[in-house]
């Protein structure tokens, strides 16, 4: 419920914005949408959850009867967007979120790991609009997962395969006044990880695909 309530806010702050713009217009310091040479940055909250539901497989390739579940983390992070023209930008975005990974399949449920992610993600974002107090954008990019701080659970040994996923992008940032604007952020990184239990005696080959929702604030330089 909570996290719904996050990803419902994301949507109603942005509405709400949206209609507030055209008032904040009429003062002497309204915002002015972002040019080449022009840097944001935003900081953020961000909603971090996988779908993944992969299943856990002996080291034969056996079925257990159990499958993958990674938990939802929602952490600040802050974003760098620097404009290379008037209508693109290079976005990386920077943070870090703790996930808790459980087994579950039939009567069991049971926490095995929870681990540590540094997910920066660089984007090339296209901005169709150089007027008006909406700056809509899509883009697309890279990440590299990296693993770290893991602690085992209930007996389990977990490793974690680090590496590179890519990612595609939308959002708007929507001028609130002078260099303020409020910002909507969704990425959906596409990355699978090499999951190892008890040195390789249950595997699985987890597609974690997160989705990445973010509401924050940003400043222009």
């Amino acid at each position: 419920m909570r996290k719904m309530n996050f990803r419902t806010l994301i949507l109603a702050a942005a509405a709400a914005a949206a209609f507030a713009a055209p008032a904040m217009a009429q003062t002497a310091t309204a915002w002015e949408m972002p040019k080449k040479g022009d840097w944001l940055v935003t900081g953020r909250v961000t909603d971090v959850f996988s779908g993944a539901d992969d299943a856990i497989v002996t080291s034969a390739g056996a079925a257990s009867g159990l499958n993958v579940d990674v938990g939802d983390s929602i952490m600040p992070t802050l974003g760098f967007t620097y404009f290379l023209t008037d209508h693109f930008a290079v976005e990386a975005i920077l943070g870090t979120t703790q996930h808790e990974i459980r087994a579950k399949g039939g009567s069991t449920d049971v926490a095995v790991h929870e681990t540590w992610v540094l997910p920066p993600v660089v984007t090339l974002q296209y901005r169709p609009l150089t007027e008006g107090r909406v700056s809509p954008y899509v883009g697309a990019g890279v990440n590299y997962m990296l693993f770290y701080s893991g602690e085992d659970k209930n007996g389990f040994t977990v490793d974690l395969d680090d590496g590179f996923g890519y990612a595609l992008q939308a959002g708007a940032d929507i001028g609130l006044q002078g260099p303020w604007s409020l910002n909507v952020d969704v990425k959906k990184i596409w990355f699978e990880t090499d999951a190892s239990v008890n040195d390789g005696a249950l595997r699985s080959d987890v597609a974690l695909d997160p989705w990445v929702v973010s509401l924050g604030v940003s400043r222009k330089f």
